[in-house]
């Protein structure tokens, strides 16, 4: 019988090909150690920094440590069913959430699991939680306003889509306020909300959940809830689950405005997951990537170009300080990698100014460039006036004779810090904005008591909505006052102040 070599080898060859899809290849390894959410294992020596990692009883880890002879990974739910020989599979997977519409309306894990007693979330779409942010030529300019309904804040610390801006300031402040004010002013504008909590209390959540659903806001929010009695990993991917999601509506095309709230918590669960995993600690006992930890994340905000879709990601993480120190390591860390930030002030806040801003201390690097004309111009000088109010305020704490210019600084001031006053959930639109400043740049308010200026205000724009709403109409549509729309609505104004009684 004669046998052709180069049959046969091509019969062995097909037949090899034929086992390819048939091999599993899984890498199984035992745990050496476990406490404190911390699991050392041996044998995974192909295990992927980030991956998922599968342990008795269904319990999830993600691995966070490649060592010459073990892996160090953190577990994503309690370790107490975990014991010292368990076995540990491979997934060959990176932690993911799910993604897309089904998403908003929800109040889910940091996993993307449901938390809200609503039933599952019925999506087949997942993206990975750490991804590497937008290139420079995939992004463009900031130059849209995302109106928070704020006056101080439109007007002198103007935020754009696609823009970074800090929300920073003591305890009790009024951070959070201002981020879900600017959450419910997005309301009918098409922008897409989340909400990622660290580290809060699960009461405070779920009545922040409870005011949203009151004011018909929540069928554009998805909050995420990694509260204080959830394990640090869950804390530490939080921030990163919101990112993944709002990067799906962002990738579509949409605006997507994503609050962090906050980031000192979140870095104090970093903190602690690399003390245990025993890293070097650095400055404040933080570790030395912290820095990148955060930059990685919020860099992930961006506006992409047209080419791109054009969708946006605004963020606004919220960073707790310690007597208004801003130059603790986290503040500072975070303030340079933002585009600019919003102070809150303890002593503003203690004395009744809503918000506590200060206008010294915050600044907004891109936002001008998305205000519109007319807020431009009605807002040009305002943070000037507040400074030299500042000053002089100091100054005439030393003695009782004043001269006039400085008694007629300070009344304005005084008027404008009274004007500027905000109640929490009521944002306003960004026209009756507009007109307010109006009226204080053109010095309407200053014979006014301070008790009568903010009704002064609001009777004077439900008085020109009604009876010069055609003015208004033509101001909204040329986006700027000149000479005659000026003299127009300065008129308006005084006929107003003086029908008023």
């Amino acid at each position: 019988m004669n046998f052709d070599a180069k049959e046969i080898s091509a019969l062995i060859k097909e037949q090899i090909k034929g086992y390819e899809g048939q091999i599993e290849n899984s890498e199984i390894g035992s745990v050496i150690s476990v406490g404190d959410g911390i699991a050392s294992i041996y044998g995974l020596t192909g295990a992927m920094l980030g991956e998922l990692l599968l342990f008795p009883n269904d319990v999830y880890g993600m691995v966070m440590n490649l060592n010459a002879d073990s892996v160090g990974a953190v577990l994503l739910e309690s370790d107490l069913q975990i014991k010292e020989g368990d076995t540990v599979k491979r997934t060959g997977k990176v932690v993911e959430v799910p993604v897309g519409d089904n998403m908003l309306g929800r109040v889910v894990s940091p996993l993307g699991l449901p938390i809200d007693g609503l039933g599952p979330i019925k999506t087949n779409k997942t993206r990975p939680i750490e991804r590497i942010a937008p290139g420079v030529m995939t992004r463009e300019s900031v130059h849209t306003p995302l109106e928070t309904g704020i006056k101080a804040i439109d007007s002198m610390i103007p935020i754009g889509r696609g823009q970074r801006e800090l929300i920073i300031g003591d305890r009790q402040t009024g951070k959070t306020s201002i981020a879900l004010d600017t959450i419910v002013n997005q309301k009918g504008k098409g922008v897409y909300c989340v909400y990622v909590a660290i580290g809060q209390k699960n009461s405070s959540v779920a009545n922040l959940v409870a005011k949203l659903k009151n004011r018909g806001c929540f069928d554009y929010v998805t909050v995420i809830n990694a509260s204080a009695s959830e394990p640090a990993p869950q804390q530490y991917i939080a921030p990163f689950s919101g990112m993944a999601i709002a990067e799906e509506w962002m990738e579509e095309g949409k605006d997507v405005l994503i609050v962090l709230d906050d980031l000192s918590k979140h870095a104090v669960a970093y903190r602690t997951l690399s003390l245990l995993l025993r890293r070097a600690p650095g400055r404040e006992a933080y570790p030395g990537d912290i820095f990148y930890l955060h930059s990685r994340l919020l860099e992930r905000a961006c506006k992409l170009s047209k080419k791109y879709g054009g969708g946006s990601i605004t963020a606004l993480p919220i960073v707790e300080t310690q007597s208004g120190d801003i130059s603790a390591y986290i503040p500072t860390n975070i303030i340079s990698i933002t585009d600019g930030q919003i102070f809150l002030m303890s002593d503003a806040f203690a004395s009744g100014q809503r918000p506590a801003i200060d206008s010294g201390l915050s600044v907004s690097r891109v936002g001008s460039s998305a205000q519109i004309k007319a807020m431009k111009q009605v807002s040009s000088s305002l943070k000037i006036e507040l400074a030299n109010y500042h000053e002089n305020l100091s100054f005439s704490q030393f003695g009782s004779d004043l001269d006039a210019e400085t008694k007629r600084i300070l009344n304005h001031g005084g008027i404008v810090m009274e004007a500027l006053k905000q109640k929490n959930w009521e944002p306003l639109s960004m026209w009756e904005e507009i007109i307010d400043l109006f009226a204080i740049k053109e010095r309407f308010l200053d014979d006014l008591k301070k008790e009568d200026v903010l009704p002064f205000l609001k009777d004077m724009y439900a008085y020109l909505s009604g009876s010069y709403g055609t003015l208004l109409e033509s101001l909204k549509e040329a986006g700027k006052f000149d000479d005659d729309s000026t003299k127009s609505l300065k008129d308006a104004i005084a006929e107003f102040k003086k029908a008023r009684p």
